[in-house]
């Protein structure tokens, strides 16, 4: 029986291109949905995001009942959860862009403006850079993946920093524990590396 993947809708997110790129890594039952039924009722969750912290939290927030139905399903219940870009800062304790926000608080730590040692390296960060495992994890492999971002997440437990990219310094690009992975990156943009991590994802039994 195919699993059944809620993509989550909540206005924020590059749905199209994570819905397909779901599909071409063999996922049969992805539903884009914004309501929190099918999150109950999902045997994996996807939370995209793009855009500013704030207004992605806000969006979350606006649709009746779906942080709860996230928490549910993700925490209590530890159904594998995936957040992509600004999904996965949105699993922090809060964000500093346009003021401090609060999080999903999931994974302890504050999401702050990327400042590079290097003044010459622009931010955004922006394009293909290397993804480095900061210890063994049945999703995350060394490889190369396509960021978008000027926000970084500053994780409170090295342990839940499980993997980093270089940018002026070492930058998160994936947290995790438990059922939870987050990634900075986007697997959708990433060609084959993305690929591989989203079927990954999909087989994943935490």
């Amino acid at each position: 029986m195919a699993e059944r993947i809620a993509l989550v809708d909540y206005g924020a997110g590059n749905l199209r291109s994570v819905h397909n790129a779901l599909l071409a890594a063999g996922a049969t039952g992805v539903v884009v949905t914004d309501d929190p039924a099918d999150i109950r009722g999902a045997d994996r969750i996807v939370l995209p995001g793009v855009g500013a912290f704030a207004a992605c939290r806000n969006a979350l927030a606006t649709l009746p009942g779906m942080v709860e139905a996230l928490e549910e399903a993700a925490i209590g219940r530890g159904r594998p959860f995936l957040g992509i870009c600004v999904g996965m800062q949105l699993m922090a304790d809060a964000g500093e862009e346009h003021g401090r926000h609060a999080g999903l608080g999931w994974i302890g730590g504050t999401v702050r403006m990327l400042e590079p040692a290097d003044p010459a390296l622009k931010v955004p960060h922006m394009g293909w850079n290397d993804v480095t495992p900061t210890d063994a994890h049945a999703l995350v492999a060394p490889g190369e993946a396509y960021f978008l971002h000027s926000y970084a997440f500053d994780v409170a437990v090295p342990a839940e920093r499980i993997a980093v990219t270089d940018h002026g310094g070492a930058v998160t690009a994936a947290v995790g524990r438990a059922n939870l992975i987050g990634v900075q990156f986007h697997p959708e943009k990433s060609q084959a590396y993305g690929l591989a991590f989203l079927k990954r994802f999909l087989e994943w039994r935490p």
